[in-house]
């Protein structure tokens, strides 16, 4: 008689236990066991709890290839699912293996455990394990299936409906009912204000800063009094929101005709815009591919969109200065340059308009864009040409978490045609024409954060937090990546022979990126090096590079008149004829304005149930070599949190977005 002790972990998530019979089979290359039940004196398979079982056979079952775990109802009680984490085996030999499986379990279900080390599919060596995974994988390809989410953007998961979401990829109860609490509160207090719905327009700037009575932050408020100054407008492109747009610039675009005369004033004594140039103290800011997109209609009659151009220079207190603004990309009579020395509201108007267009390109392209829909594509393909045992499916799928939840959520309720987005200038329709143009333009390089801080000439800017804790960043996911690779991927030979991996790189370049070969992206992987960087800027892309463009935007834009997503009136044409009145008038009325504020809110909530970044609660890998580069890989963002923690208390205005502590490990809202 040989005897296999089971360990059976239910997950600490809210209602994760059951009362359900669970029966389990176990497969090896000797032969299977007898259908058996666990079960124990009193409750089993409570939240939180770990039981032990044991399951007996006349012989050793030699090597343990496959655990089947089956769910059955008891009684006629109703439908509770089950959230098994993972089993562990221990053969008759003294073998401990790990099973994992980390998923809802539904009645009547049952699920075919792999485990043991992580396996390429051409490691396979025994005909029930081939058989198991091709079947697996045909099985994936069904269930996730790609779909259009429109002409010249990313492909995206099929379903159309939160309730089409198996349990194990939907957001936890509990994170759920937060959301849901978080909206319903905000609302009452909108609501109990008058502000909510109201068509009314601001009385004074004064008046915004009763939008919340609850919800402020140390940055918030630092906003609220500092938004008219130049430098703290100029710090904003480099550690605000969008830390995307910026360029050095060392020679003028020829449509932008800034002159020696206009800009001398702004610029150190004796010197000139040539010398600065020359020097790399000039940057610039230009929308280009805004320009000539059509903004949607209200109440019969088009807003306005300025698609605008802003110089900006480091000064001898090493602050980015705005220096001359131009609001469109021809130059004319109607289309003046604004400068610092020009009437406030004139130089504050023409700061808003540069704001209101990079609010938009930030949210719809950086934002949505190239973190949320191209981290659903990473997912979708990995989910589809992966099996469960690959190493590299265990190394990316806990970057995933949540991903398609708060994706499909977000083209319903942000972006969508009734999403909270088209209420923006642009709306829906400019808004994904501009996406459309974005992406025909995204280059695989530009998502690679070295490279893309190298294109843009911004090695040496000082005060740029986000160059200096994102590459330190990319450098610690980096050399994690490197090692767990160059473990499963001793010779660049087996990159080329891994058919699974070579798939997933396949989707990737096919449904995210239509096969351009012009955009860099690989279409197959022939080397360990290229593998290493491409899953590098993965999990940057669902970890630091979110974070850095969602975490700040209660921060930054609960006030309206520092970055908004709508403007009414049309931008300026001539100087001196603007006033604070203007202003308010250009702002967003009270109920527009209340909408975008409580959507930043809702954007940056903490929730109880996050996960960390370098936090992996799911036990998949069942080697000690990939547990201790996780233990490395978590020790190195330590380091690092202690240092930005440290730079962070000495600076008026700290970065906090790219801490470690402070990023989650996959993007969940």
């Amino acid at each position: 008689m040989a005897e296999y002790k089971l360990e059976v972990t239910t997950g600490d998530k809210q209602y994760a236990g059951t009362w359900d019979h669970i029966y389990v089979t176990l497969f090896g290359t000797e032969g299977q066991s007898e259908r058996t039940e666990l079960d124990n004196y009193g409750s089993d398979f409570s939240t939180g709890t770990t039981g032990t079982y044991t399951v007996k056979t006349s012989l050793s079952l030699g090597k343990l290839l496959l655990v089947k775990v089956e769910k059955d109802p008891f009684l006629y009680l109703p439908e509770d699912e089950w959230y098994f984490s993972k089993v562990v085996v221990t053969t008759p030999e003294g073998e401990a293996i790990l099973f994992p499986c980390y998923r809802w379990i539904s009645r009547g279900e049952l699920v075919e455990l792999r485990g043991g080390r992580a396996m390429k599919t051409f490691e396979e060596d025994h005909p029930l394990l081939i058989d198991h995974r091709k079947k697996e994988l045909i099985h994936k390809k069904n269930f996730y299936q790609w779909k259009s989410l429109g002409e010249g953007l990313p492909n995206i998961v099929c379903f159309n409906d939160l309730s089409e979401l198996p349990a194990e990829i939907r957001y936890s109860k509990s994170k759920s009912t937060e959301s849901e609490i978080i909206t319903l509160l905000t609302n009452i207090e909108l609501k109990l204000k008058g502000l909510f719905g109201s068509t009314e327009k601001w009385e004074s700037i004064e008046d915004m800063k009763k939008i919340f009575w609850c919800k402020k932050t140390t940055l918030s408020e630092y906003v609220s009094e500092h938004w008219k100054e130049d430098d703290f407008y100029g710090s904003q492109f480099l550690n605000g929101v969008n830390p995307n747009m910026i360029k050095r610039c060392s020679e003028l675009p020829p449509n932008f005709p800034v002159t020696e005369e206009m800009v001398k004033p702004f610029l150190t004594e004796g010197s000139s815009l040539q010398k600065e140039m020359e020097k790399g103290n000039i940057f610039l800011y230009d929308q280009k591919r805004m320009d000539g997109i059509t903004p949607r209609a209200n109440y019969g009659e088009l807003l306005h969109v300025t698609a605008g151009l802003c110089l900006l220079y480091v000064n001898q207190e090493k602050k980015l200065m705005p220096i001359a603004i131009q609001l469109h990309q021809q130059p004319s009579e109607q289309n003046p340059i604004f400068l610092p020395s020009d009437p406030e509201a004139d130089w504050l108007l023409a700061k808003m308009f540069i704001k209101n267009a990079d609010s938009m390109d930030h949210q719809a392209v950086h934002h949505l864009m190239n973190t949320h829909f191209l981290a659903e594509v990473y997912a979708v393909a990995a989910l589809r040409s992966f099996s469960v045992i690959h190493p590299l499916y265990k190394l990316l799928i806990p970057h995933f978490r949540y991903t398609f939840h708060v994706n499909i959520g977000g083209r319903t309720y942000l972006f969508g045609p009734k999403g909270t987005l088209n209420g923006s200038s642009l709306g829906y329709d400019g808004l994904a024409k501009l996406m459309r143009r974005a992406h025909s333009e995204t280059t695989y390089s530009s998502l690679c954060l070295p490279e893309n801080i190298i294109a843009r000439g911004l090695e040496s800017i000082p005060n740029f937090y986000y160059r200096d804790d994102g590459l330190k960043l990319w450098n610690i996911i980096n050399s994690f990546v490197k090692a767990v690779v160059e473990h499963y991927y001793p010779s660049d030979s087996e990159v080329c022979k891994d058919t699974e991996l070579q798939e997933w790189i396949s989707e990737i370049f096919t449904h995210g990126f239509f096969g351009n070969k012009a955009s860099g992206f690989p279409a197959g992987f022939h080397t360990v090096e290229e593998v290493i960087k491409f899953i590098t800027m993965v999990i940057f892309t669902a970890t630091a590079q979110h974070a850095a463009v969602n975490s700040g935007q209660y921060d930054y834009y609960s006030w309206p008149p520092n970055g908004t997503l709508l403007l009414h009136k049309p931008p300026p044409t001539t100087k001196g004829q603007s006033s604070m009145r203007t202003i308010l008038e250009t702002l967003p009325d009270v109920g527009e304005t209340v909408s975008f504020a409580a959507l930043t809110w809702l954007l940056t909530e903490k929730y109880t149930d996050v996960v960390p970044m370098g936090s992996y609660p799911e036990e998949r890998f069942d080697e000690p070599a990939p547990k201790q580069m996780i233990k490395e890989f978590q020790a190195e963002l330590s380091y690092l949190s202690e240092a930005i923690t440290a730079r962070n208390s000495q600076l008026e205005v700290p970065y906090t977005y790219l801490n470690p502590a402070d990023i989650e490990n996959s993007i969940t809202i």
